[in-house]
């Protein structure tokens, strides 16, 4: 049989995803088998060190170690320039070479251990095949030991001096923008990222989402799937794309992980966490405890946020989707420059597949002097280091609500601004009523049906509006900005591709989530009105399933839950009554009040219900809604049962321990079975009963 050319990715179907050989070598014989199945229980680094200590004869050598060994002129592998197919693939040796040299020189003892070692210092970026088209392999293909570019590794490194910081750099900015002064000395790129305070916290932060001096090479073959966008749907389609033999490219202009580890779900929850915390406390002398002496410290709320979005910030880094997954990661602005090719760094890639997956910004209102004077949104708000006396919140929806009720517990006063006559006013109308009331409670001011006049720059600024009819005007230190995203899709050449698209509702796909290119997709917030991280998780491996599997999976297949993490919460799956009333659909309505649970009412907290909408007459379940501090958690037992097709029925027959809030659930389905007794079946079972007696 021909020998396949060592530069290329003929058979791809055979040989991708890498370990594919693995699996044919481990139908032989049940030891092979038993072998291929110990490397995929262990990491790389396990099967390594397991390596390691098997060679009695050789002391334990790190992987640097072996790669300086490789190099040696006399004693190493053999470098040099190779030729195939008229082609010079310069400075490279020959993967079955390097299993033979570790093998004689006794760093490896045998075949097997010697591939460890090379799978090992593949997957940490040490070695590469010469057009990354392989992982290592005992066999006659080209690699190329990585010359890792001596550029920082750090933000720290590259920054100016900025004189003597407390506790690090830009430690107090109460305004929640990067300092004027200081942006004209922050390189452009790193004051374009709009991260404050510069401490260690975010200095780790960016280090792993927006790494200095980041140099990619691009392939000079075509990659299976380019992802632009490293949010919550690029990532997961670069790394399902990469976990099956795809040769990827992942690009990013700003953090990767996106708005919800940044300035989204990550931020914001830690936050509510500390807000929900302040709530127990004053709740607690309902429950006979009494403290005193409680304060609040803002300072130090957000630097523990700063904190754990930094620890959490190594799952999305750059470095970890490089070496880790192994795909190629752009940190640069990417841009179609024609149906099958993206430009970015001054670098054109050409794919077989795309994905747009470049998310959303937040939407600004149109109101006279609000740029001049200046205002906070997600992407922002995270910044404070200093908590508001007065704080304006324009947009009554789940970001607005959850941070207005969060900074009203932190002891700011809070003001909710809409132009409708309440709040959330997509969610349940019930629901949000109960919301309103709690955030009433807790100290936030309403003002509905208002008409915005104009903002007026100060310290504080001034919004003029009118509210039924009167014209009023209140000073605050800060104005939040919370009325919708919209799509990110300027600059992207996204007409030179022949993808359509609509700069207020985003790039349009088809219910396969297809682009008007039938090679592009799209997925997240950048293509779909559920603005959700979860569905922009869902939407990816969708994308996954259609583009290397020829599949035909739907996005209107999915049944969608979300949550708003207010206290109560409002979780939500399927559809809401006003939706069925516009389909013409005929429904009957369940509702639990935790008035009347056990458990809610020994935890005092009563004011929510579970509310599950059947079709009429039978126990399908068409939508459910759950007000209660856990009712994200809940709304969970619903999703499934509507996935699945399990009915209301049935659920009554699912044990639930006791006392629990979630017994609500459960309780509906008791009350569902109750309606199949109807007054001829009672008259039946009376008659029964009587004539046992």
């Amino acid at each position: 049989t021909p020998q396949s050319p060592p530069w290329s990715s003929q058979g791809n179907a055979k040989r991708n995803p890498s370990h594919a050989s693995l699996h044919v070598r481990a139908r032989t014989t049940h030891f092979a088998c038993s072998v291929h199945w110990q490397r995929v229980r262990l990491s790389p680094a396990a099967w390594y060190h397991d390596t390691m200590a098997s060679t009695a004869s050789t002391p334990e050598l790190s992987l640097t170690d072996i790669v300086q060994r490789m190099r040696d002129p006399v004693t190493g592998v053999s470098i040099k320039d190779r030729r195939w197919m008229f082609k010079t693939f310069e400075q490279c040796f020959v993967g079955r070479d390097l299993v033979q040299w570790l093998i004689d020189t006794g760093v490896a003892h045998d075949e097997e251990s010697a591939l460890s070692l090379g799978h090992e210092m593949t997957s940490r970026g040490l070695i590469e095949h010469v057009t990354r088209d392989h992982s290592f392999k005992n066999e006659n293909l080209f690699y190329r030991i990585r010359d890792l570019p001596p550029e920082a590794s750090s933000w720290k490194e590259v920054l100016p001096d900025l004189g003597p910081a407390s506790g690090g750099l830009q430690s107090n900015i109460p305004n929640g923008f990067i300092d004027a002064e200081l942006v004209r000395e922050l390189p452009s790129e790193l004051s374009e990222l709009q991260v404050a305070p510069l401490d260690r916290h975010n200095l780790a932060l960016i280090d792993h989402v927006h790494p200095p001096k980041w140099e990619q090479e691009a392939s000079p073959s075509a990659y299976n799937m380019v992802v632009i966008g490293a949010g919550p749907g690029g990532l997961v389609s670069a790394a399902a794309a990469a976990g099956l033999g795809a040769k990827v490219a992942l690009i990013e202009s700003g953090l990767m992980g996106g708005d919800c580890l940044n300035v989204g779900c990550v931020p914001s929850k830690a936050l509510l966490r500390a807000a929900h915390a302040i709530a127990e406390i004053r709740a607690s002398s309902d429950l006979g405890i009494t403290v005193e002496g409680v304060s609040v410290d803002f300072g130090k709320i957000m630097t523990r946020m700063r904190k754990l979005r930094a620890d959490m910030s190594h799952h999305d880094s750059a470095t970890r989707f490089r070496d880790e997954l192994r795909m190629d990661v752009f940190i640069g602005r990417g841009k179609f420059i024609s149906p099958t090719e993206v430009r970015v760094n001054e670098q054109t890639l050409k794919f077989a597949k795309a994905v747009v997956a470049t998310g959303a910004v937040a939407a600004v209102p149109k109101i006279a002097g609000i740029e001049e004077a200046g205002y906070l949104t997600n992407h922002t708000v995270f910044n404070l280091t200093e908590l508001p006396k007065q704080l304006a919140v324009i947009g009554t929806g789940a970001i607005g609500c959850e941070l207005a009720q969060a900074f009203a517990l932190f002891g700011c006063e809070v003001h909710m601004f809409a132009r409708s006559s309440a709040i959330m006013t997509r969610e349940d109308g019930e629901a949000a009523a109960v919301v309103q009331e709690q955030l009433a409670r807790d100290g936030v001011h309403f003002h509905f049906n208002v008409t915005y006049e104009k903002v007026e720059k100060g310290e504080p600024a001034t919004l003029h509006f009118v509210e039924n009819g009167t014209s009023t005007s209140l000073a605050f230190d800060h104005i939040l900005v919370a009325v919708g995203r919209q799509p990110n899709v300027t600059d992207m050449g996204l007409e030179a591709a022949g993808i359509d698209f609509n700069p207020r509702t985003g790039v349009a796909v088809n219910d396969c989530l297809q682009t008007s290119n039938k090679n592009v997709f799209a997925c997240g917030d950048v293509c779909t009105k559920y603005k959700f991280t979860h569905v922009a998780d869902f939407m990816a491996r969708i994308i996954t399933r259609n583009a290397f599997f020829f599949g035909n999976a739907k996005f209107s297949a999915l049944v969608l839950p979300w949550c708003t993490y207010t206290r109560p919460a409002v979780a939500h799956v399927g559809l809401y009554e006003h939706d069925l009333e516009e389909k013409g659909i005929q429904f009957d309505v369940f509702k639990r009040p935790f008035a009347e649970v056990d458990r809610a009412i020994l935890d005092g907290e009563t004011e929510g219900f579970v509310k599950i909408l059947t079709a009429k007459g039978t126990d399908k379940i068409l939508g459910a809604t759950i007000v209660a501090n856990g009712a994200g958690d809940m709304i969970s037992e619903l999703t499934l049962a509507m996935n699945h097709k399990i009915g209301l029925s049935a659920i009554a027959n699912n044990i639930h321990p006791y006392p629990t809030q979630g017994e609500a659930i459960r309780q509906l389905g008791d009350a569902f079975n109750r309606t199949r007794l109807t007054p001829a079946v009672r008259l039946l079972f009376r008659t029964l009963m009587a004539a046992r007696r």
